[in-house]
């Protein structure tokens, strides 16, 4: 069934409930931010490198021991309480910003973003959507990521807006008084970790659901992650998500930059960043249909290796018809950038120790995720270019995808 299914499911309120949070925990600080990088440059003095590398401390200093940290917590705790600890690191880290002047001061509230990003971000709202669904994961997840494209397409210009009309500083606290205001009461009032904690079953199905669940779904030998870790199939996942979520991160961050090199103004150039993501909510969509009926692994490599096959457009974006091109098709196949990851990660380990598997696994990609934007800046740097990025960053999907389509989950199922 192919339709929006009913309301009456509390399910699909905890899909809007994920969907906000990665609109704002993910959407308008990954992709508004980098609005903000010419104005930090110019501002404060900063050079590219140092204005796109402060994420990649953050990541590098505490992505991945909060990281696990947080999948620890999901898989004991709930995924509820520590998406709330999230939220308010990140809204509260937007606010300091505000006051900053110095590099060391930007650099240590990127590191308290980062914590909040990891704890409201992708890991807790993927368990969760990936717990209150079953045979409808691949639409429900889908439908929460909606989220992520939408603050994508409405921050770059939202951001130009306000640091436009109330200068970069105050634009910074606004975004993060938005956040409190929103994702505290959605987080409090809505979001419930699992649909046991209300007396449900996944999909609102009946009780035949767990003999389904137990059939289809390959257990985690000891429900621990040391039978994944041996298995090639998590490595896999690790290097083919590294590598292309590392190539998105590098044309996010520096898109904007790299546009107003070629002659576009700040406002033109927050336009393609916006048509880039709102493309992407079609992508999400019928993604997340595919998945339901496709290999799901098979559907995220073939749309990794589109989303390779048009960064080479950026060579043309002189001209605005290849850049508005290479808007349209890398928005539509980053729809399967994220969202992927926890059903394969699902089909191949099962449920038991997801968030610590996850954790894991978007703590390694997270790394690709800032560090190629750090490698995008200082190539820029040395060479005043950005041509040998995008030749890094083609080469560097095209494996990433050939990689994942080399994810077996019956090779998981067989060593269970």
């Amino acid at each position: 069934m192919n339709s929006l299914p009913t309301r009456a499911f509390y399910g699909w309120r905890i899909v809007v409930a994920a969907s906000l949070n990665l609109f704002f925990a993910v959407g308008i600080i990954f992709y508004g931010f980098p609005v903000f990088y010419p104005l930090l440059v110019q501002s404060l003095g900063f050079t590219r490198a140092q204005a796109t590398q402060g994420f990649l401390i953050g990541f590098l200093l505490v992505g991945l021991p909060f990281g696990f940290l947080a999948g620890v917590l999901i898989d004991r705790v709930g995924a509820r309480w520590v998406i709330l600890a999230g939220a308010g690191l990140v809204g509260g880290s937007l606010l300091f910003m505000g006051f900053m002047s110095r590099l060391w001061q930007y650099y240590l509230l990127c590191v308290t973003e980062v914590i909040g990003y990891v704890l409201a971000g992708p890991i807790p709202n993927q368990v969760l959507v990936t717990n209150w669904f079953h045979a409808k994961r691949g639409r429900a997840m889908g439908y929460a990521y909606l989220g992520l494209g939408a603050g994508g397409a409405v921050s770059p210009l939202l951001v130009n807006y306000l640091a436009g009309h109330f200068g970069w500083h105050r634009a910074i606290e606004i975004l993060g008084v938005m956040i409190l205001v929103v994702l505290l009461p959605v987080g409090g009032w809505v979001t419930r970790s699992a649909p046991r904690d209300m007396g449900l079953l996944p999909d609102g199905s009946n009780p035949t659901y767990k003999v389904r669940i137990s059939v289809e779904t390959p257990p985690a030998a000891g429900g621990d992650i040391a039978y994944a870790i041996r298995s090639p199939n998590f490595w896999l996942l690790v290097a083919g998500c590294t590598l292309v979520v590392g190539a998105i991160g590098a044309v996010i961050q520096h898109l904007i930059l790299f546009l107003k090199d070629q002659g576009y103004s700040s406002g033109a150039a927050s336009q393609v960043s916006s048509c880039l993501l709102v493309s992407s909510l079609a992508g999400r969509v019928l993604v997340g249909h595919l998945a339901d009926r496709f290999v799901k692994k098979n559907v995220m490599a073939w749309f990794y290796l589109l989303l390779g096959l048009s960064i080479p457009l950026l060579y043309l974006a002189h001209r605005p018809p290849a850049v508005w091109m290479f808007a349209v098709l890398f928005g539509f196949a980053m729809g399967a950038d994220y969202m992927l990851i926890p059903l394969v990660t699902a089909e191949c380990f099962g449920l038991a120790a997801l968030g610590k598997l996850l954790a894991l696994i978007i703590m390694g990609y997270s790394l690709g995720q800032w560090l190629a934007p750090w490698l995008a800046g200082r190539i820029f740097d040395v060479h005043h270019s950005y041509d040998m990025a995008w030749a890094i960053m083609t080469v560097a999907t095209v494996v990433g995808a050939a990689t994942i389509y080399a994810v077996s989950p019956s090779r998981s199922r067989q060593s269970a």
